[in-house]
């Protein structure tokens, strides 16, 4: 049985010091009695250092997630070197004969990765960064300039540069790039719009190598969700879009449990964000888009409008006092701060409750190294806040957007320094300091962090340095 290569992927996604997971898709075919013949996904891994594979995996590439599945190795080393070879084939019957089959991996590329440090004082260095347009012309073509930036993060691995995750904060699809005109709206218009992003050939080197996590922001489903959205759009839209979502982004993410040595995606999550561990790094990843309640208010102060729901409250604070020691990394698709000069009640800025309460609760805790991840707004940048009151309190905000804009990027205008803006529920003052320059060329980030301190680079979509700030903590 001859293997074929994957029409999408491989995305490596979680990373364990002993698991990996890889989503790949296929490509049904109908029979000649015009019924569909079933895709089974197929992997198969081995050490670095070691002359056989392991015997193969099969695993599902189910058609209601657009012909995709995910493998699932388990009982890895942590931080040793693995190669894997992945691809489908097609079959009459969905139950496989594998201790019979005979396959072909001829056609099949190999890729290479390193599982993750259990070690909690183990250095660590990711790239991260948000906002990657491919604009789709004619109803078909798409523009595949934004895959420069991926090149470019690619040339830095290739060159030894330790490359531990790679994180994308939201924006990763434009589905409505021309907003009224051509916006997607339907199951197949979405996962086309996948397809074509997550195949064009850099970044799919990249994530076939490099653990690679994801959130959503407003553009996985429109600009500025759900601000706009009618009852309509939360009955037809919004399933849709989540669900091209969690098939291509979340799917091989650590939301979903690992049961029976498979990742389970049967079924609608109840939540879209989740947690993960590599090294001295802890990392909460954030939905700050769909758990929104705007309250009908636009104040920005209103008690009732809330970025993230309780639960997702709770857990994140649950996980900021878990007692880790490590660093804290908190990447949410809007940035916490600094906020903009105008008031701007898409970010976090426009949240101050649900933030004041979070400062709040990091302060009195004495949570130390805490760090937030954001995009979103074209332009990278870090800042720092204090408190004039509690000189143990500070937090870290590194900011990365965009992958690629293909128009002229607008100069924001940011508060940089001066009183952060929180509510009633705080009689201290927090305080920006240490904050740009900011940086409005399409980029990507850096970050290479121990547990002292954290070095962020900011790199020009052509990788050309275009900053860099060491934080300590």
């Amino acid at each position: 049985m001859k293997v074929k290569p994957l029409t999408v992927g491989p995305i490596l996604g979680a990373v364990t010091g002993d698991t990996a997971r890889i989503f790949g898709r296929g490509e049904y075919k109908l029979s000649r009695k015009k019924s569909i013949l079933p895709c089974v996904g197929v992997a198969r891994i081995r050490a670095l250092d070691s002359s056989d594979y392991d015997p193969p995996i099969f695993f599902k590439m189910s058609p209601a997630f657009d012909t995709s599945g995910v493998a699932v190795f388990d009982e890895l080393s942590s931080e040793t070197e693995y190669e894997y070879q992945i691809g489908y084939f097609l079959s009459k019957k969905e139950e496989v004969d594998q201790a019979n089959i005979n396959l072909d991996w001829s056609k099949v590329h190999t890729k290479q990765f390193q599982t993750a440090s259990t070690d909690p004082k183990k250095s660590r260095s990711f790239i991260f960064g948000s906002c990657r347009y491919l604009l789709k012309l004619f109803g078909s073509w798409f523009d595949d300039r934004g895959d420069k930036t991926f090149e470019s993060i690619l040339k830095q691995i290739n060159s030894g540069t330790t490359t531990n995750s790679l994180l994308m904060v939201g924006d990763q699809i434009y589905a409505d790039d021309l907003n009224a005109i051509g916006a997607d709206r339907t199951i197949e218009e979405f996962f086309s719009r996948y397809q074509e992003t997550f195949t064009q050939p850099h970044i799919r080197e990249l994530m076939g190598q490099i653990p690679t996590y994801m959130t959503l922001d407003d553009h996985e489903i429109e600009d500025n969700w759900p601000s706009k959205a009618s009852p309509k759009d939360w009955v037809t839209l919004f399933p849709v879009a989540i669900h091209a979502y969690i098939t291509y982004q979340m799917s091989h993410s650590p939301l979903f449990e690992i049961v029976d040595d498979k990742a389970d995606v049967i079924g609608s999550p109840s939540k879209l964000w989740y947690k993960f561990t590599d090294g001295c790094c802890d990392f909460f990843v954030t939905d700050t888009r769909t758990e929104r309640d705007e309250a009908e208010s636009s104040d920005p102060a209103s008690e009732e409008r809330e970025i993230i729901n309780e639960d997702q409250f709770e857990a994140l604070k649950k996980w900021l006092a878990d007692g880790s020691e490590r660093v804290k990394f908190v990447a949410s698709a809007v940035p916490f701060f600094p906020d903009f000069k105008k008031t701007e009640l898409d970010k976090w800025s426009g949240y101050l409750h649900q933030r004041t309460e979070l400062l709040e609760f990091i302060r009195t805790n004495k949570i130390k190294r805490v760090v937030f991840l954001s995009g979103d707004v074209h332009c990278s940048m870090s800042a720092e806040l204090l408190c004039s009151e509690d000189p143990d309190f500070k937090i870290i905000s590194l900011i990365s957007s965009a992958f690629f804009w293909p128009y002229p990027h607008k100069s924001g205008s940011f508060q940089l320094s001066g009183k952060l803006k929180t509510t009633s529920l705080t009689s201290h003052n927090y305080t920006l300091t240490n904050a740009g320059p900011a940086h409005f060329d399409d980029n990507f980030s850096r970050v290479t962090c121990d547990l002292n301190s954290l070095k962020f680079q900011v790199f020009q979509r052509l990788g050309k340095l275009l900053g860099e700030k060491e934080h300590s903590f």
